[in-house]
């Protein structure tokens, strides 16, 4: 089953139950890939690749307002948010660790023979295809300069 037709089930049960929560969350996810679809022209339906960047790209959004509600004090935004990121986090692949993701960086690094930080960008377009959807960029970033220092 595809990624697509995952949501649209689930939505269907979330409709079922009566989880209006889940319900509005899933909505928002299936109106986001609706509008890559429609802005990659009429009859054109994503990959599974490309619902993970939609997904991802919801998520992170989800992660920079929780930032900022945290900041300002909106315990009440941060809940529904925490709830959000749940929801969204079900159809994403599972993360890797950090211990993981510093493991494929010393392969990488190794294997490409890089030693200074003007190769980072190397590295960063080696690595990421790797761990697609499976580790924060921001994360593989501070590992990778890390390495290379």
């Amino acid at each position: 089953m595809s990624l697509n037709e995952r949501l649209t089930q689930d939505m269907k049960l979330a409709m079922k139950s009566q989880d209006k929560f889940t319900l509005s969350v899933i909505r928002m996810l299936r109106a986001a890939v609706k509008n890559v679809e429609i802005n990659n022209g009429q009859g054109y339906v994503l990959t599974d690749d490309e619902v993970l960047d939609v997904l991802n790209r919801e998520l992170k959004q989800r992660k920079e307002s929780l930032q900022e509600f945290e900041n300002a004090g909106r315990t009440d935004l941060v809940e529904k948010i925490t709830k959000e990121l749940d929801i969204i986090t079900q159809y994403l692949p599972a993360q890797l660790s950090e211990e993981e993701i510093k493991e494929i960086v010393q392969q990488t690094i190794q294997g490409l023979g890089v030693s200074s930080k003007k190769e980072m960008g190397k590295v960063m377009s080696a690595l990421m295809p790797k761990v697609k959807g499976r580790a924060d960029g921001k994360l593989v970033n501070q590992l990778v300069q890390q390495h290379l220092q």
